[in-house]
């Protein structure tokens, strides 16, 4: 393509597509084992196959495309091994909608022909989300490509489930679960988030076998109707004569004991607390220290069974409504208030789930736990951001028991059978056609099938051929890095580093933990569908490009921390690639037909300027920054520091400077430029691909360059810093960055030129050698450049009607005479405004026209006064001023303060004119 010339302006829509089927099709998205070399490797965080891309998505493609495609360009084997979840729980949820809609449920229709329909809506859909995430370009080795369901890793996780269960670490028995009564199952701690809303407080009054009573308060009115004692501190001295004795259950009349256990807040309520052991946690826990009967009051469909009473049959929240009624009408109700509390919802589904005790699968976790913290704690794995270390300690070191069971149809069925003959188990990696005990032919298999994190938490090793020895697996295991939300820390991450060591002989999974942060909307609110604020990648790629996104996600996040999503910041991303375009299609523009980049390093070329050592020292010591950055995971800080490279100090200063060559008649000084705009930019690119892949490779492809791509040309290897050169040009760039301000200051229009007298002292012969880039950027007519101060007399007398004026006359701006017969002699240099910066002093002069100056800023003056007096005349209504909000009356008067501010300025400068 180099040779060919560059579109007036970059269109992403026109070149993302196309080069993402030009690198799958070139094959860099698959790595080559070589044993030689030390491989990366990334396993994706599965997308759900019902999911739609969102914004999480676009975070993880980002961080890990950077990663993946600075590591290939390092040399190394790098595989980004792609996959979706099958995503149990929410891919039923999506067919039985369908289902529905024919007045059907999936027991009408029966298992096998569910499933069948639950595989045709995988093939037809199950595909979307890797093509979306294939615009955004994710460069993953889709031949590797797998999925929770396929065959390899149905196999794996009979496999894991099978190891546990002999070992010990897998059983089966009852406990109290969370329980979605929408989706019909069991559900994890991690599954059913605790968000504050507002509900109520209801204080009931239990009586007492022997007279009185003792009152309590609760958040499910409901719930009394399983209670099977009532708890108070045994601290609390309240009620220190009232444990032991009997209270009687409101309703039903049941007879339940008052008992004491630490648990108990004496602050919470009366101090006095239901306990409803087959209903609550805690009270579940309660009732196992306290040998407490667990009555269950709920059926699976959440309405209330016989235990309830007279309220069997009624939903659970119209038995609420009925039960607070009958205990109003009995003068059990003493008084209701509100209250903010924390229940458990179904992520899925939001229903609010209800503890109940069942029978379940388990994973005994702590023995899995203890290796997995002390994998953290000895460093063989490292969290980023290291504040989440803590975190995950407290998680891991308070952890309880994994229920894996789910009441589903669409997962990995647990490869359970039992018989009916002896009511022994089965436990198999392969369906058995008789019980392993007694050989009877009448088993069954377990209905329920695995949480869908049991799957997920096999993905570093499974995906990668296990249980069988591959050469994937001994090459590419453990992985390089694990990239995920820091929301998912537990559901997933915690537990692919348990079973890996499980399974893998003590290995961890992978040695880096980086954890990004949740994407939030401008005003700081998480995205979510319910809250109708999420905005879809693919609409923002659509209008700024895959790159604009990818490149403000990653330098507008830290790890660990959320980011707002501005559209902002997503112009600004897409004003940085259409600049950068702009300078390549400069310097592409200026570029002889037999152009050839010579070899060599940069620094040795002939016919280099100062300017040319400054930039080529300044480029490599961002190479350097750069690569430590990339390589400590500062990712956001790394790309900041290549967009202030090539906007400011690329594009602003040197390209600027180089237009002196360029447009000079010194063909040699010319070429000598080229040489130096080309090879940095092109070495930029290189630094910048991993963050805007797109606009990256479309430029670089239009550059003089070496090899087919990019995406695998070599990471750029630092030259040399030149100290002398950046502190030298630094000086000189301040400078001129002064007198432009000075400039500013002055109101000088743009085609106005000053005559500037410079004294350089040891910056004399560089600023002499610059003296046309100096006059260029600064805007300036050098008429003396001297290495210290002498004489130095204005040329030409005033003429009539013009005046050479300044703001003010510095009293350095008097030169010695030099060199005398010992007595000082000092000469005034020319009226002028003066501008120092270090070792630089220039003495600006301007001549202008009088009169012309004189209209120009009295009509200045003139419009100010006009925004004074209405400004004015508004801060003086006392109605403004009282009723106004107080930030715009403040707005209103700090106007007023900088209108009068500009005015005297003005009129100090028309006084200087004189008459």
């Amino acid at each position: 393509m180099y040779g060919k010339e560059m579109s007036r302006t970059y269109d992403p829509q026109d070149t993302e597509e196309r080069l993402y089927e030009f690198w799958e099709g070139r094959g860099y998205f698959t790595p080559e084992i070589d044993w030689d070399k030390q491989p990366f490797t990334i396993a994706i965080p599965p997308p759900n196959i019902t999911g739609e891309l969102h914004h999480g998505h676009a975070m993880f493609i980002a961080f890990e495309d950077l990663m993946i495609r600075y590591h290939r360009m390092r040399g190394e084997p790098t595989l980004w091994l792609p996959g979706s979840d099958h995503a149990g729980i929410s891919t039923q949820n999506v067919v039985e909608r369908e289902l529905a809609k024919e007045g059907l449920t999936r027991d009408d229709v029966g298992r096998e022909k569910f499933e069948e329909m639950l595989w045709e809506w995988r093939e037809e859909y199950g595909g979307i989300i890797t093509h979306q995430l294939r615009r955004l370009g994710a460069s993953c080795d889709w031949t590797r490509e797998r999925f929770t369901l396929d065959e390899g890793l149905s196999r794996a996780v009979r496999e894991a489930f099978v190891n546990l269960y002999r070992k010990g670490l897998i059983y089966r028995g009852e406990y109290i679960i969370n329980w979605c009564p929408r989706c019909q199952t069991a559900l994890s701690d991690l599954e059913t988030p605790h968000e504050e809303e507002g509900s109520h407080l209801w204080y009931v009054r239990y009586p007492l076998e022997d007279g009185g009573y003792v009152e309590v308060a609760t958040t499910r009115p409901e719930t009394i109707l399983g209670d099977t004692a009532v708890a108070v501190n045994p601290y609390d001295q309240r009620y220190k004569e009232m444990v032991g004795k009997i209270a009687i259950l409101p309703v039903l009349e049941r007879r339940i004991p008052i008992i004491a256990d630490e648990v108990v807040d004496p602050e919470f309520g009366t101090g006095a607390v239901k306990v409803t052991p087959g209903h609550d946690p805690t009270d579940y826990e309660i009732g196992q220290r306290h040998q407490l009967d667990s009555v269950n009051i709920m059926n699976l469909d959440a309405t209330l069974n016989e235990e309830a009473g007279p309220y069997a049959g009624m939903d659970r929240y119209e038995a609420r409504d009925k039960l607070v009624e009958d205990l109003r009408e009995q003068g059990l109700l003493t008084k209701t208030e509100s209250h903010v509390h924390a229940p458990g919802r179904c992520q899925r589904c939001q229903t609010m789930v209800e503890p109940l005790v069942s029978v379940q699968w388990f994973v005994k976790i702590k023995p899995l736990a203890e290796p997995a913290i002390e994998a953290v704690r000895d460093g063989r794995i490292r969290i980023v951001p290291e504040r989440f270390t803590k975190v995950y300690y407290n998680w891991m070191e308070n952890i309880r028991d994994w229920c894996i069971s789910r009441q589903l149809w669409w997962g990995h069925r647990i490869p359970v059978w039992y018989c009916d003959d002896c009511d022994e188990l089965t436990v198999a990696t392969v369906d058995p056609t008789e019980c392993e005990h007694c050989g009877g032919t009448k088993i069954r298999q377990d209905p329920d099938v695995l949480d869908t994190w049991f799957s997920s938490g096999l993905w570093p090793f499974s995906t990668l051929g296990w249980p069988d020895d591959t050469e994937d697996l001994r090459y590419f295991y453990p992985t390089s890095v694990m990239e995920t939300g820091y929301d998912i820390l537990f559901f997933w991450v915690a537990r692919m580093i348990m079973l890996g060591m499980e399974h893998m002989d003590g290995k961890v999974p992978f040695h880096v933990i980086y954890l990004h942060g949740l994407m939030r909307d401008e005003d700081g609110m998480k995205m979510s569908k319910s809250k109708g604020n999420v905005a879809d990648p693919l609409d923002v790629v659509a209008q700024y490009g895959a790159d604009a996104l990818r490149y403000t996600i990653i330098t507008g996040s830290s790890p660990g921390e959320d980011m707002k999503l501005y559209q902002e910041k997503l112009e600004a991303s897409r004003n940085f690639a259409n600049k950068m375009w702009q300078m390549a299609r400069f310097i592409t523009g200026n570029l002889p037909d037999d152009y050839q980049l010579p070899g060599g390093d940069p620094e040795t070329w002939a016919g280099l300027r100062l300017e040319d050592r400054w930039i080529l020292s300044r480029q490599n010591r961002l190479t350097r920054e750069a690569t430590r950055l990339l390589d400590s995971y500062q990712f956001g800080e790394a790309g900041k520091q290549i967009y202030e490279f090539l906007w400011s100090e690329f594009a602003d200063w040197f390209i600027e400077a180089s237009k002196v060559r360029l447009y000079g008649d010194d063909e040699e000084a010319k070429i000598a430029t080229l040489h130096v705009l080309v090879h940095v930019l092109e070495r930029t690119l290189r630094l910048l691909h991993p963050f805007m892949p797109f606009v990256t490779e479309e430029m670089w492809q239009h550059l003089p360059h070496e090899g087919e791509s990019l995406m695998v040309a070599p990471w750029p290897e630092p030259g040399l810093v030149d100290e002398e050169a950046e502190a030298a040009q630094q000086e000189i760039w301040q400078h001129i960055r002064d007198i432009r301000n000075r400039r500013a200051e002055e109101g000088w229009p743009v085609e106005v030129k000053p005559a500037s007298y410079t004294v350089a002292g040891e910056l004399h012969e560089v600023l002499s050698a610059q003296r046309d880039v100096f006059a260029w950027l600064a805007r300036v007519e050098p008429r003396k450049i001297s290495a210290q101060r002498e004489p130095v007399t204005p040329g030409g007398a005033v003429d009539a009607g013009l005046l050479s004026y300044s703001v003010r006359v510095d009293v350095d701006s008097l030169a010695p005479a030099g060199p005398g017969n010992g007595s000082a002699q000092w000469e005034p240099l020319p009226a002028g405004s003066t501008v120092v910066t270090g070792p630089l002093s220039t003495t600006l002069v301007v001549e202008v026209d009088v009169e012309k100056e004189r209209k120009r800023l009295e009509q200045e003056i003139a419009n100010l006064n006009t925004e004074i007096a209405r400004s004015e005349q508004l801060l003086s209504n006392e109605g403004f001023v009282t009723k106004a909000p107080g930030e715009v009356v403040c707005r209103e008067r700090d106007k007023l303060a900088r209108y009068q501010k500009e005015r005297g300025k003005l009129e100090e400068k028309l006084g200087g004119l004189g008459e």
